[in-house]
């Protein structure tokens, strides 16, 4: 269990920690543009340590490797981890999930740090909210588990473009993960912030954090020799001290290393454990054996089933590694949810996009429910620690509530008639290079294209990642990947043609991750001859876009609604507004907002078939509900106590 030194010595500390956070708000704010590697005229950065007076220096030792033993102060210390990102759970969840990790039996929390959330538009970010990593960081402290830090900038997460911001992408010559400068500028200016909040936090100066993961998996990426020793550079430069780590699957393990930094591998079975042990071995000799990610379960795309990984089979692989002397990290302890658009995709032979759920079958469930996997590795983890557990939090109530049946109605045809004057363009520009968000472009939603044509024939051109095709207000399939050419029939006089094209989201794994750009993607061609002259319309579904929809802009349903269109209902909550899940049978594909929050997406193809719905959305009385649907509604919106998350698979 951490002992802080602010609970062995409370006066001398708490003077120390408020010069310490003085005196890094004064370094933030006149030095941190200059500190670490290259500012951005070439000159010189000052470094951390020579910025930081004598009585800021470390004070502990940290976590150290001694033979094949990580060493924690003066005692060996086995690393019991487990992974929650804060961005995919409620705020008001946080404590709930990391007290259910700390009665589990570990002492360890790592996780990610989504650098596109966190930077939407160059050089403004936000840490506010459900993205406050102090916050989040410093609560797993008060709890008593350690942190191990994945910053990044890459983190793959199954997240969109795997955490990296699509604002890299309006570079046409853009070369990410590697030193590309258009890109090292970028990170260097996003680091010089991040770690400013970040070095105060590391174990050294009183805070929770052990270890500090330098990029994620290079080994399998491996497209620029020079990379990974930047990044350990950018960080030690900006004042990380504490241990360095890499974390590699069996692809990429013996190219990931680098000097200095701790290898550590990921994997999901006994029989890789023993491949990728010896393989350790031979890269760096007698060291500290780390399993940084132990694949718990898996995730889920859209289209296939719901992946699982039995519990008898965790219980025996994990056993086997700690017994093994191993530290280890279940990843993930809990996964949570890919609220909103935030979900990432696979594209090997097949695109696959990630579902809106990130359950991942892990050791709680994506709204922190306990499962057969938690009591079986609760008990083991409290043998190998000699210490019996803190008991498990009570469970969150789940509700049924009434079913949800929406009153009034919106086309989309109506709908841009309220939204900004559309952008013109000769020829389309895909969702990163439009004019919004402050010259950034468009991270996450839907595009419509609109322009005039006169002639029948077949329509081509690259869409990404999914296009609804309309003559005036008529759909007349869809273009994807796989369908590329679509048939325009005849028609008299000039006609629109509409491309309703939706960012399912960028691939976070994979080597084509600089192609990511997303909407129409060069010239769209009727009979091989490209179209001009384009209406373009930024639909990013936030907040502020729905503020547009004032309540005389919608109607009542007509019996034969026009699609895409959005619906407006209420949910009825009681006095305690508690969990949920909503279910959407007879809807085909589309979104849900409740109370402004987006909850992600939903789509008929399966698996997932509910939507986790936070109690602390929620409002007593009634709480606005906002479907977007692209093709056909169902009458109402049922409410579950239970989820679904589809057709069970045993991961292969």
């Amino acid at each position: 269990m951490p002992t802080w030194s602010l609970r062995r010595r409370p006066g001398r500390t708490l003077g120390l920690l408020l010069l310490l956070t003085v005196s890094f708000l004064v370094l933030r704010r006149y030095l941190n543009p200059k500190v670490g590697g290259c500012d951005h005229e070439g000159a010189p950065r000052l470094k951390w340590s020579t910025l930081l007076p004598l009585w800021l220096q470390p004070q502990r030792l940290g976590l150290r490797t001694k033979g094949s033993d990580f060493v924690l102060e003066d005692s060996t210390f086995q690393i019991l981890g487990g992974s929650i990102h804060y961005f995919r759970v409620p705020k008001e969840y946080w404590k709930d999930r990391l007290l259910k990790m700390k009665a589990c039996g570990l002492n360890t929390l790592t996780t990610y740090v989504p650098w596109n959330l966190h930077e939407p538009e160059r050089g403004k970010f936000d840490f506010s909210g459900n993205l406050d990593l102090e916050a989040f960081i410093q609560l797993a402290a008060k709890i008593g588990l350690y942190v191990i830090l994945r910053p990044g900038p890459y983190i793959c997460s199954e997240l969109d473009l795997g955490g990296l911001p699509s604002w890299l992408l309006q570079d046409p010559d853009m070369k990410l993960r590697t030193t590309y400068h258009g890109f090292t500028k970028a990170v260097d200016l996003y680091f010089d912030h991040l770690m400013s909040r970040v070095v105060p936090l590391q174990y050294k100066y009183g805070g929770p954090i052990i270890a500090v993961q330098v990029e994620n998996e290079y080994g399998s990426y491996n497209k620029d020799r020079a990379y990974m020793p930047y990044i350990k550079k950018a960080l030690e430069d900006r004042g990380i001290i504490e241990m360095l780590l890499t974390s590699d699957n069996k692809d990429g393990l013996q190219k990931g290393v680098v000097d200095g930094v701790l290898a550590t591998i990921n994997l999901q079975s006994q029989q890789e454990l023993k491949e990728l042990n010896s393989v350790l071995i031979s890269i760096q000799g007698i060291q500290p054996k780390m399993v940084m990610e132990y694949w718990t379960g898996w995730f889920d795309s859209w289209g296939g089933p719901h992946n699982i990984l039995d519990s008898s089979e965790v219980l025996q692989t994990v056993s086997a590694i700690t017994k093994a002397g191993s530290s280890i990290n279940l990843y993930m302890f809990h996964g949570g949810t890919n609220f909103g658009f935030i979900n990432g995709a696979m594209h090997f032979n097949d695109y696959k996009a990630d579902v809106t759920s990130y359950d991942y079958d892990a050791i709680l469930t994506e709204a922190g429910d306990y499962t057969a996997k938690y009591t079986k590795l609760r008990q083991l983890f409290g043998t190998i620690s000699g210490i019996p557990p803190p008991p498990p939090p009570e469970l969150i109530l789940k509700m049924i509530y009434e079913p949800m049946r929406p009153s009034f109605y919106l086309s989309l045809w109506d709908a841009i008639l309220f939204m900004d004057d559309p952008f013109t363009s000769e020829i389309p520009v895909n969702m990163e290079n439009l004019p919004v968000n402050n010259g950034n472009g468009q991270a996450f939603g839907y595009v419509l294209y609109e322009t005039t044509i006169f002639s029948s024939g077949v329509l081509s051109g690259l869409v990404r990642d999914r296009g609804q095709v309309f003559l005036n207000k008529v759909s007349i399939g869809f273009l994807d990947y796989k369908t590329t050419k679509i048939t325009i029939p005849l028609t008299q006089g000039y006609t629109i043609l509409r491309i309703l094209v939706e960012n399912r989201g960028r691939v976070n794994y994979g080597n084509n991750i600089d192609t990511q750009r997303k909407g129409l993607i060069g010239n769209l061609y009727l009979n091989n001859n490209p179209l001009k002259n384009f209406k373009i319309y930024s639909l990013d579904m936030t907040k502020k876009f729905f503020q547009r929809f004032i309540a005389d802009k919608w109607s009542m349903i007509p019996k034969e609604p026009t699609f895409p269109a959005f619906f407006l209902g209420a949910l009825s909550v009681g006095i305690y507004p508690s969990d949920t899940f909503l279910k959407l049978e007879g809807w085909v594909k589309g979104v849900v907002f409740v109370n402004d929050k987006n909850l992600g997406r939903y789509w008929n193809i399966g698996p997932q078939e509910t939507l986790y719905l936070p109690g602390v959305w929620l409002d007593k009385g009634l709480n606005k509900v906002i479907i977007f649907e692209e093709t056909m509604a169902g009458s109402v919106v049922q409410s579950t106590d239970t989820p679904y998350l589809g057709r069970n698979q045993y991961v292969n």
